[in-house]
């Protein structure tokens, strides 16, 4: 008798967008779904900080800044929700309004916040994504900033700051600012 192999077959974007909407947020990791769980009242607070940052910064130099939930489709089997996107007014006519963005933003922000130990998920497949397809992560567990950048084999740590300290992004031209202004809870 032969041997019988359970094969789960993997999910597509296209998939996702027939499912019934059921208020959850989802998403894809080499084609397996993964549900984001709501994140806690810290994390919104932190990401609109970041969002309202980069909105600011977009009025003044024509870019694009948009917060989560929005997909971000990188392929039909990887399909991210990432806290805030950023498209420079150069690439901003990638964005439909109307549809999905299937292309990689200039810029996408993370918010991590310690999470217990015994909780599984997407996020180590959503670090090892960062490295790939990422630039800035916002890391609130040090209340600091870690700026990543495009390397020949993936993403660098290229530079980290917290408190007062200036930051400069290398791939959003003019975004300068004090990672304390992101932590100011009001």
């Amino acid at each position: 008798m032969a041997l019988v192999k359970i094969v789960q077959p993997r999910v597509t974007y296209a998939d996702l967008e027939r499912a019934p909407e059921d208020g959850r947020r989802y998403e894809l990791y080499d084609g397996e779904v993964f549900v984001v769980p709501a994140p806690v009242p810290r994390h919104q607070i932190v990401q609109h900080l970041i969002v309202d940052l980069l909105r600011g910064h977009g009025a003044r130099h024509g870019g694009l800044a948009i917060d989560s939930p929005i997909d971000i489709v990188f392929s039909q089997y990887d399909v991210l929700q990432p806290d805030v996107v950023f498209f420079s007014a150069a690439r901003r006519h990638l964005v439909d309004l109307d549809s999905a963005i299937r292309h990689a933003p200039d810029l996408c922000v993370e918010v991590l916040l310690p999470r217990p130990r015994t909780e599984t998920g997407p996020k180590d497949a959503d670090r090892r994504e960062v490295r790939r397809s990422r630039v800035l992560d916002r890391d609130s567990r040090r209340e600091s900033i870690e700026i990543f950048q495009r390397t020949g084999s993936g993403y660098a740590l290229i530079t980290t700051a917290s408190g007062d300290e200036l930051i400069t992004s290398p791939t959003v031209q003019g975004l300068s600012f004090q990672p304390a202004s992101v932590f100011q809870i009001p």
